[in-house]
């Protein structure tokens, strides 16, 4: 196999975002929140890296009011933000920087909202990058995949085998193809993702909400420990499946708020970034903000923990993770 994902604490050589147009109707908060906390997390990543921002041509004066000089900007047209999800998937192909095409449908058409458009996404990125693009026949999303850039992903059974995503597409031939665009040669899949995710607008249980590999071999699990949260069974069951796998789970505790105005919060830490050098953590101005920078200076050695906070984020759906992308050093 010569197309290979790199991890995602290799070098990177740039991050790739994407402006929002606006809050969501009923997130509890307003336009400009949501503007400053997605520039909020590029001007941390800018630090340690290149950013690129896809930007809708008419928000071009106010992103560049709200941004770092340094991100660059590239005009886009798209209707939502969260680019892990609606850009490319990263992979070296025999060395050479290759941008994976998933099928997009507005995950499982799960959203009242328009995302026509952001399937053009990926093309678009490969197009500025001129980098080469392989399209996919599985409908899938960034969010929903995580590997350890060797031969083992993380995949979660309500995402990839969701009927409305991909019909008629069983477990073995979902590995098949997610094999053969990462790289990978063993899956191991998730029964669920966080409760909240399969409320209206969710992903319907991505894994990067949940769980992640890092560089020691270990998986970073979401941990919830208030025995009323319905992640806390949820917990146990991703628990099992890692040991039954063979591997070592490290517990990552949730913040200790428990429910927004919504209802059930789904705030992870697991949603983290790993930029070069530094670790960009969701923060919830929560007691356990500096429980979860402890744990994750343990589990990522030698980078910077950066807090930022993302509460305005997580209400709209996503978290850090969600929103980032990153482009491998090839």
């Amino acid at each position: 196999m010569s197309r290979k994902m790199p991890p995602e604490w290799a070098p990177h050589a740039a991050t790739w975002m994407a402006f929002p147009f606006a809050a969501y109707p009923g997130a509890g908060v307003s336009d400009n929140e949501v503007w400053q906390a997605w520039a909020a997390v590029a001007n941390l990543i800018v630090d340690h890296e290149p950013v690129n921002m896809l930007c809708n041509p008419v928000q071009l004066a106010l992103a560049r009011r709200v941004l770092s000089s340094a991100v660059t900007l590239h005009e886009c047209e798209f209707n939502d933000a969260w680019l892990r999800d609606t850009g490319p998937t990263f992979v070296s192909d025999e060395g050479v920087l290759t941008a994976v095409d998933w099928r997009f449908n507005g995950w499982g058409d799960n959203t009242a909202f328009d995302w026509e458009a952001d399937a053009n996404l990926a093309a678009q990125v490969a197009g500025i990058l001129a980098c080469d693009r392989v399209t996919s026949p599985l409908t899938n999303e960034g969010g929903g995949v995580h590997t350890d850039g060797d031969e083992q992903v993380l995949l979660t059974e309500t995402v990839q085998l969701d009927p409305d995503r991909n019909p008629d597409w069983t477990r073995e031939k979902v590995e098949i193809e997610v094999h053969r665009q990462l790289g990978t040669q063993r899956a191991i899949w998730l029964p669920h993702g966080l409760w909240r995710d399969y409320a209206d607008h969710g992903t319907r249980g991505h894994v990067d909400m949940v769980a992640c590999f890092n560089a020691s071999g270990t998986v970073l699990l979401h941990r919830q420990p208030n025995r009323e949260h319905p992640d806390f069974q949820r917990y146990a069951d991703h628990h099992r499946v890692l040991d039954d796998a063979g591997l070592t789970p490290f517990d990552i505790p949730a913040p200790r708020l428990a429910r927004d105005q919504g209802d059930w919060v789904d705030y992870s830490y697991i949603n983290h970034y790993v930029a070069n050098g530094a670790i960009i953590q969701p923060a919830f101005s929560d007691p356990h903000d500096d429980m979860a920078s402890e744990r994750l200076a343990e589990a990522w050695p030698g980078r910077e923990i950066r807090k930022v906070d993302a509460r305005v984020i997580f209400a709209m759906g996503g978290g850090v993770h969600c929103i980032t992308q990153q482009q491998p050093r090839l």
